[in-house]
């Protein structure tokens, strides 16, 4: 539209009534959004752009796709645009995604989501596991001081898979052994009094010294005391690991005792377990294969550490912004 046009029509803007303005405004709504997020992608992938390909730094402006600017890399010739290689290369509706990701921080389930921003259940739930895709890894990279380590257990799920390993049951069903076995997913977290946290899907059944090795030891500073109930998985791995151990026995009505450097317990850790069984109820039942993702969409939100959707966005393309 030509200037004098477009400014004949602006002029005639507060003459329009309520619902006139509401429908003018639902229908600029979408390019609103898309203008948003395709600034936020530039904002983002400017300072980190290179060749998916080779990974070279030097490219060239060469069109536009898809709403995208696209770029030719001076080595090798490759075309891409700022989303080739993350998870969110080849999703659509742009223009949504920024409503999409205010449901991610309401922690709506699949269904509101999809109903709030206009979109299929399927897209919904699509969108979801990409944009956390990345969400999992955002993670410290050392927890130090005096660091709770415990272990919780959820049912095991096959939830959308097409075959079974095991005779299907009814929603919110029981394992069918009692105690801990192969039937429950073992989750470990670790949590230091800072607020630092790490987790893991460790596999099912109980929790092994090889577990710790393989998740928490590379994320223990050298001079954290760990602090864990009377598993005899911990112990074993502090021996082998030359790792300050202490441990609370829970079974004798311990909860907490004085130490050196702090109270010794591990009420930090339980707190976070029984904040993360609450907020992963509100969807019925997640897949065992999904839980990573859930654990970092609740590491996100816990204590208000991602706000905005601006922050979640980085996060989703990698850029962890702790």
């Amino acid at each position: 539209m030509k200037a004098p046009k477009f400014a004949k029509l602006f002029a005639q803007l507060p003459l329009l009534n309520q619902p006139q303005r509401r429908q003018v405004l639902d229908a600029l709504h979408p390019a609103a959004g898309l203008d948003r997020v395709v600034a936020l992608i530039d904002e983002i992938r400017s300072s980190t752009r290179r060749c998916p390909e080779c990974a070279c730094e030097r490219c060239h402006r060469h069109g536009q796709a898809n709403d995208l600017q696209r770029f030719r890399c001076c080595a090798c010739g490759r075309t891409f645009n700022d989303l080739t290689g993350t998870p969110l290369a080849r999703l659509r509706h742009k223009g949504k995604w920024l409503d999409y990701l205010e449901t991610v921080l309401d922690s709506r389930t699949v269904r509101s989501a999809a109903k709030r921003v206009g979109v299929h259940r399927n897209t919904a739930f699509r969108w979801r596991h990409r944009f956390l895709e990345r969400v999992k890894d955002d993670r410290p990279a050392r927890l130090s001081g005096i660091v709770e380590a415990d272990e919780t257990f959820l049912l095991e799920s096959q939830k959308g898979s097409r075959k079974l390993d095991r005779p299907p049951r009814k929603r919110g069903g029981r394992a069918a052994l009692c105690g801990i076995s192969h039937h429950l997913d073992c989750i470990l977290v670790a949590r230091d009094r800072n607020g630092q946290t790490i987790d893991a899907v460790t596999g099912r059944g109980a929790l092994k010294a090889a577990h710790l090795v393989k998740h928490l030891l590379p994320k223990l500073a050298p001079q954290a005391l760990l602090v864990t109930d009377g598993n005899a998985a911990y112990p074993a791995f502090a021996r082998a690991h030359g790792i300050a151990h202490q441990a609370v026995n829970l079974r004798a009505g311990e909860r907490v005792r004085p130490g050196i450097d702090g109270a010794i317990h591990i009420q930090n850790v339980n707190a976070y377990h029984r904040r993360f069984k609450e907020w992963l109820a509100r969807f019925h039942g997640v897949a065992s294969c999904r839980l990573p993702n859930y654990l970092g969409w609740h590491w996100a939100r816990d204590g208000g550490r991602v706000t905005s959707v601006e922050q979640l966005l980085r996060i989703a393309f990698g850029v962890i912004n702790s």
